[in-house]
């Protein structure tokens, strides 16, 4: 594992106004798990799609060599072909195309012409069999979860003959079962010899898994790491990425609760398609002032229960009641819930929460219209003032508010959804995975942003799968398993151990009340 299968030299990327990469330098030894961290933004991704052919030979400066070859890709096509394979966080998938579909999709398997249907079943399965995952080539993609769409995307890769892999956050909507199995299959990849590039915000998986790691904070590469040093810690690796230590990952809170704020009762959610319950007879509350966690396992209803609660967004046959300050209270539409005074911050912020190819003054906008407009026109003054607001106060870092949203970090991302919400003037707030795909760094910052809307006498709901950040945040937490509540712990007394027990009693177990 000494050689050196890659070497980035002085690799210098711009974007317009904006330098991305910085006399970037990179060595990756062959057969090694090569880990890069850094804050959003800091520039990770764009080296990687610089190093893929994402961004193609002649859009930045220096050099790429793969086994001392200099290297000028021109497409990802290109890299492919010297068996560079990048997966990124957004896996490109097609849903109506089938496992064996999409794992040849662009380099189908051929006889005379046209596609062999048998010969690529039989070599989809072998693949599937490598990454462990037992599932029927011809199964649609679209039926299965994240986790086995993941080992897809690997399975896809090693298709195309990958000696180096490059994985975008592949664990970021994983569960903890999904992750570590991931995880296990990189082992087993390095043990066939394959060298992997993952890019990670979770430190506690980086420390257990890479062998090198190189953090990289506002575009220039601050140290590589041999994390066989004993003195290779998460706090180091924090301390690199943001350039400070952080005494404390959860800022200090003293909890000043009021009255109750919101209640549901008795709620109930069918799927929208199939003839199941996905949340069966769920009751809780939040006060004034209070952050209630909701955990639970991926497929336990979180964001089912959440979706359904913000206007009916989710499922069919919705019943139970919804109280505000103990009033009934109609939750029929989203401008109902949004009227009642409810906010819902979606765990997928590209996909329902953002607008990316408009601007930040459009985005934080968008849910508040009203309280900007007069006869159904917009005041564009009040717009930008409104927007330049929330910039400032909730540090989004950008010079400008007619940003486009899709050119922020994540981080950035996420302050916006939350601008948007907090400018329709909610009571409630409901956020789910708030900080999911964020750095260290930037989670905290949303952590103090998330304090400060409870000490203003907002009542705060986080869903999250990271049991840690539940404990380090919440006041109370209920647990949630196969749709049922099953509990409820003052975060004093609750511990992880306690957490998953709860998360894990099955439905033919009295439920904990």
């Amino acid at each position: 594992m000494s050689s050196t299968i890659l070497e980035m030299q002085g690799i210098t990327k711009n974007f317009p106004g904006v330098k991305v990469l910085k006399d970037v330098n990179l060595a990756v030894r062959s057969g090694e798990i090569h880990a890069i961290c850094g804050e959003n933004g800091a520039g990770k991704s764009t080296l990687m799609k610089v190093l893929s052919g994402v961004y193609p030979h002649g859009s930045y400066e220096g050099k790429i060599l793969l086994d001392d070859r200099e290297m000028r890709f021109s497409s990802i096509k290109d890299s492919e072909a010297e068996g560079v394979v990048i997966i990124h966080q957004e896996l490109a998938l097609v849903p109506h195309l089938s496992v064996a579909e999409n794992i040849f999709l662009g380099n189908e398997v051929t006889s005379g012409g046209l596609i062999d249907w048998h010969k690529a079943n039989a070599q989809a399965a072998t693949l599937l069999e490598r990454v462990g995952l037992h599932e029927n080539p011809v199964t649609l993609v679209g039926h299965l979860g994240v986790g086995k769409q993941q080992l897809i995307e690997i399975a896809k890769a090693l298709s195309k003959d990958v000696r180096l892999l490059i994985l975008d956050e592949p664990t970021a909507a994983l569960n903890d079962t999904d992750s570590e199995h991931l995880l296990d299959l990189l082992r087993q990849l390095r043990s066939q010899g394959i060298t992997c590039i993952i890019i990670s915000h979770k430190l506690g998986e980086i420390e257990n898994i890479a062998d090198s790691t190189t953090i990289i904070r506002d575009g220039i590469v601050v140290e590589t790491i041999d994390m066989a040093d004993p003195g290779s810690t998460q706090d180091r690796i924090i301390r690199g990425m943001v350039g400070r230590d952080l005494e404390h990952r959860f800022p200090e809170r003293t909890p000043k609760i009021g009255a109750e704020v919101f209640r549901v009762e008795n709620w109930t959610v069918h799927h929208p398609t199939q003839p199941r319950t996905v949340v069966e007879n769920a009751s809780f509350g939040v006060n004034a002032g209070e952050i209630v966690g909701i955990a639970g396992l991926m497929g336990a209803g979180r964001t089912e229960l959440a979706m359904s609660i913000f206007g009916r967004s989710y499922g069919r046959d919705i019943s139970g009641t919804a109280y505000l300050r103990g009033a009934p209270v109609p939750l029929r539409t989203v401008d109902e819930a949004i009227a009642a005074g409810l906010a819902y911050v979606s765990e997928d912020r590209k996909r329902y929460g953002l607008n990316l190819i408009q601007d930040i003054r459009t985005n934080v906008t968008a849910s508040g219209l009203g309280r900007i407009s007069k006869r159904g026109w917009i005041n564009g003054n009040e717009e930008i003032e409104v927007a330049e607001g929330y910039r400032r106060s909730m540090n989004i870092k950008t010079p400008t508010v007619m940003q486009i949203v899709g050119n922020l970090s994540g981080g950035n991302q996420q302050k916006v959804v939350l601008s948007k919400w907090l400018h329709t003037a909610p009571e409630v707030l409901i956020l789910d995975e708030p900080t999911r795909g964020i750095d260290v760094g930037a989670k905290y910052e949303i952590y103090t942003i998330i304090n400060q809307l409870a000490d203003a006498g907002k009542a705060v709901v986080v869903i999250s799968s990271e049991l840690p950040e539940l404990l380090g945040i919440c006041d109370r937490i209920y647990t949630l398993a196969y749709g049922r509540m099953t509990g409820q712990l003052p975060a004093s007394d609750a511990t992880q151990e306690r957490l998953m027990e709860l998360m894990t009693i099955e439905k033919t177990k009295e439920a904990v009340r």
